[in-house]
């Protein structure tokens, strides 16, 4: 009697949807075009160094007191009078020259859109984008160089061939003239600023930027 014949053996059998799951995700994750967690701490630290800042803001009812204003007697009176106003009033002064330039920007939205897209270029492209995660554009990868010298001349451009420059210097020139004027017409007899009040002044200039040193992938 003849013996059954003997089956083949079996062969590993891979699911082909679990086997594509791993490199779909490595490739989702290599296109991740920012860190979250750098991004996210970024953004927390700088609305707190902001809310630091504007705690010491002086009341507007206080800056704007008609019963304060009188002509300089002198260019030494007004530059005296501005130079205690300054301290005074720094976070006041910073707030009036901030809206004369978003005043500026909003004036102009095309201007604005670019300002917008070369700071979110710089963030996602290269701030807060993980070192292993490289920039691929039309099937290109593009290196850390690259990046910055391509970020680097679109900025160039953007700024120097559109109406962005020309729109940041003239927000700043009216700002910083109201804050001239402002300074030298008030008078600072009623102000009192103390050794107290200057260290936190300094304190508060140091924290509105301390979230430059907020640890990310490029800061």
């Amino acid at each position: 009697m003849a013996s059954a014949p003997t089956p083949p053996p079996l062969l590993p059998v891979t699911n082909p949807a679990a086997a594509g799951s791993s490199p779909a995700a490595a490739a989702v994750g290599s296109d991740a075009p920012i860190a979250t967690p750098a991004f996210r701490l970024f953004l927390n630290r700088l609305s707190e160094s902001a809310r630091r800042s504007l705690s010491d803001r002086r009341p507007w009812t206080e800056l704007i007191d008609r019963s304060a204003f009188s002509r300089p007697d002198s260019l030494s009176d007004a530059t005296s009078r501005l130079r205690r106003n300054l301290a005074y009033f720094r976070v006041n002064y910073a707030a009036v020259v901030a809206f004369a330039l978003g005043a500026s920007l909003l004036a102009h939205p095309f201007s604005l859109l670019i300002l917008l897209g070369l700071l979110a270029g710089w963030c996602f492209l290269y701030l807060f984008r993980g070192s292993d995660q490289p920039v691929v554009l039309f099937g290109r990868t593009f290196s850390d160089r690259e990046t910055l010298l391509g970020l680097v001349v679109a900025s160039f451009v953007a700024f120097f061939f559109t109406s962005v420059a020309s729109l940041i210097i003239s927000g700043l020139l009216v700002g910083g003239a109201i804050v001239a004027v402002h300074g030298a017409f008030r008078m600072p007899e009623d102000l009192f600023l103390d050794d107290a009040d200057a260290a936190s002044g300094n304190s508060a200039a140091q924290g509105l930027l301390s979230f430059l040193g907020a640890p990310g992938s490029r800061v």
